[in-house]
């Protein structure tokens, strides 16, 4: 039989959860900040070429940090909340059987 994992209590899956939806959101002020930056200087570069270059950019550059800060803060979420150590744990008791 597994072990309980933590995210199984609704209390510490909702602390867990809200330091997500937390870190998400620090994340996507920090993504706008850098887009805005980069098609900034983009612009002062290159000037107007087309806007298809510029939400190009926009979309590419925002994509890639809002999917790893995403993917990361899964990470942190499995490890901080102790998900982790119980399947961890679980292979150990099956290994020593």
């Amino acid at each position: 039989m597994p072990f309980k994992s933590p995210l199984d209590n609704p209390e510490s899956a909702a602390f867990a959860w809200a330091r997500y939806r937390r870190l998400m959101r620090f994340m996507l002020l920090i993504t706008i900040g850098v887009v805005s930056v980069a098609v900034a200087l983009l612009y002062k570069s290159n000037g107007m070429i087309s806007i298809h270059l510029y939400i190009a950019a926009a979309l590419g550059i925002g994509a890639a940090m809002l999917l790893t800060s995403a993917l990361m803060g899964l990470v942190f979420l499995s490890s901080g909340s102790g998900h982790d150590e119980t399947f961890t744990d679980e292979r150990k008791r099956r290994d020593r059987n």
